[in-house]
């Protein structure tokens, strides 16, 4: 499975064609890791507290 393989990936750059193993559009998966998704952060927020009058 090396260069000469034109089933494999490494193959096809070496015989510069595209097929199965070598897409054009590249992988999905590739593109995902090149741009991480952004992360939620969660924000808690202080909770006021309620005053109440007193009678005096």
């Amino acid at each position: 499975m090396g260069k000469g393989d034109r089933k494999t990936a490494k193959g096809k750059r070496y015989n510069s064609s595209y097929g199965n193993a070598r897409r054009h559009g590249g992988t999905r998966a590739a593109a995902g890791a090149a741009a991480p998704a952004a992360k939620k952060t969660v924000v808690k927020k202080a909770v006021a507290k309620k005053t109440v009058a007193k009678a005096g």
